[in-house]
């Protein structure tokens, strides 16, 4: 068996002049075209959800949707109350994101490495090391 499908995004927009404003061109008139039409159509049998967002998103930028609106619009899809904070999580490690609940653990993190960084240049009885010893040690 044969499976055939497809997905069409379309918008239609139409601009009717207003004369009623006087003759001739008037301000703002180069502002719109007096007609658009977009038709996106794409096979639909093996698309994945990744590939859908991408379509839709060339849609939206075709009637004019600012591209950091759309990644807004994508991300309300996963960080909202209806989605639970597992979901959340699972995205957040996929893309290496931090949540806001998980900040101070990882600020505290940073300060434990820091510190232990902070020991490893510490020559004996505490002092620190200058450039030259460095080198030494790095050279064995």
């Amino acid at each position: 068996m044969t499976y055939n499908a497809e997905v069409q995004f379309k918008f239609d927009a139409t601009y009717t002049h207003d004369y009623s404003r006087g003759f001739g061109s008037t301000i703002g008139d180069d502002d719109f075209i007096p007609e658009e039409h977009y038709l996106i159509t794409a096979p639909a049998a093996d698309l994945n959800a990744k590939q859908y967002f991408k379509l839709f998103e060339k849609f939206m930028l075709c009637v004019g949707m600012n591209p950091a609106s759309i990644r807004s619009g994508a991300m309300s899809l996963v960080f909202n109350e209806w989605t639970s904070e597992d979901e959340q999580r699972k995205v957040c490690k996929e893309y290496e994101l931090t949540m806001d609940e998980d900040l101070e653990d990882k600020f505290q993190e940073y300060k434990i490495r820091e510190e232990e960084i902070a020991k490893l240049f510490r020559g004996p009885m505490g002092t620190e090391l200058n450039e030259e010893e460095l080198t030494n040690l790095e050279e064995g």
